[in-house]
């Protein structure tokens, strides 16, 4: 009798000690879910410290460097705000896609500029700017062979051209992307099934459009201003199939940077009334010859690895 009391009192004391003095990892859960509140820096701190730190993607669209010259829309668009606040740009690349927020809560990151789409969750995570533009998601698929030849109604016979025909399709995405949880959605839509391949955070949405191109993978998704400045230097995509409605693009800021989203919003506004802006779009996304020059020659960063034609005379002297 005495030996089940003493069994029960230990009980006791087990469960109180779990309770008040809850295990580790519980603790790291907590933490975990408190991570936006752990780290504050907001206008003040980037004026105080007389720079501004931008995480971005390397892409013909966002940032690249072009005969040793920084390029790109939201790079120019990132250094006109910077000029804005009279601090210093600095500019950090993603490695990885699927980690941008994780790295703007752990880093001293004030600005995420990927070209991100605003989506539900992401919203959960980050606050995001006024949009800077509206683009819809497209089908990337590779033409038939012979395309040069075929007038529209030939070529519509032997491409995806509604949602409706995803069915049984494999494309490939990455699974953080916007374009992972719209194939989703897709499928409950046409009431099918879609293969999703799921790639690595590190691999680009215009890697995938490559490997369209080269005849690696049949279908990826892509926004359609990326389509549009890809398919001036792969000719051979097609970008016509959307399947979805135009969506808001906009740059992402942390859940207690309330001052720099004000401040960012209220610039935007203006910036967008400003007839610079839209010759800064223009310059990117309507102009496909000079863009697809820019992005196949060997003195880009996405087309190639030199800064000059006298790269190997300087190296060597």
């Amino acid at each position: 009798m005495v030996h089940q009391y003493t069994i029960k009192i230990a009980a006791f004391l087990i469960l109180a000690i779990g309770i008040i003095n809850p295990p580790v990892c519980r603790k790291k859960d907590r933490d975990s879910d408190n991570r936006f509140s752990k780290k504050t820096i907001d206008l003040p701190q980037i004026l105080k410290r007389k720079k501004l730190v931008a995480l971005i993607d390397n892409s013909s669209t966002s940032y690249f460097i072009y005969k040793g010259e920084p390029m790109g829309f939201e790079y120019e668009m990132l250094n006109r705000f910077a000029k804005h606040l009279g601090v210093e740009l600095k500019i950090i690349v993603v490695k990885d896609m699927d980690k941008i927020f994780d790295e703007l809560y752990s880093n001293d990151i004030d600005i995420v500029a990927a070209n991100l789409t605003i989506t539900e969750d992401r919203m959960n995570t980050v606050e995001f700017t006024e949009p800077l533009l509206y683009t819809r998601q497209v089908l990337i698929q590779r033409k038939p062979k012979g395309w040069e030849n075929m007038n529209e109604s030939k070529l519509n016979e032997k491409l995806v051209r509604t949602t409706i025909d995803l069915d049984g399709k494999n494309i490939f995405v990455r699974k953080g992307s916007s374009f992972y949880s719209r194939l989703k959605n897709l499928q409950q839509e046409i009431a099918g099934k879609i293969s999703i391949t799921d790639v690595a955070g590190n691999v680009s949405t215009e890697n995938l459009i490559a490997m369209v191109a080269n005849g690696k993978i049949s279908y990826t998704i892509s926004d359609e201003n990326t389509a549009m400045v890809n398919q001036s230097y792969y000719p051979q995509i097609d970008i016509k199939t959307a399947i979805s409605f135009p969506q808001k693009i906009a740059w992402a800021v942390r859940k207690n940077s309330p001052n720099l989203l004000s401040e960012l919003n209220n610039w935007i506004l203006s910036e967008k009334q400003n007839p610079e802006f839209a010759m800064l779009y223009n310059k990117y996304f309507k102009s496909p010859k000079s863009s697809g020059a820019r992005m196949e020659s060997m003195f880009s960063s996405i087309g190639g690895n030199k800064i000059s034609c006298y790269d190997d005379m300087i190296i060597a002297y």
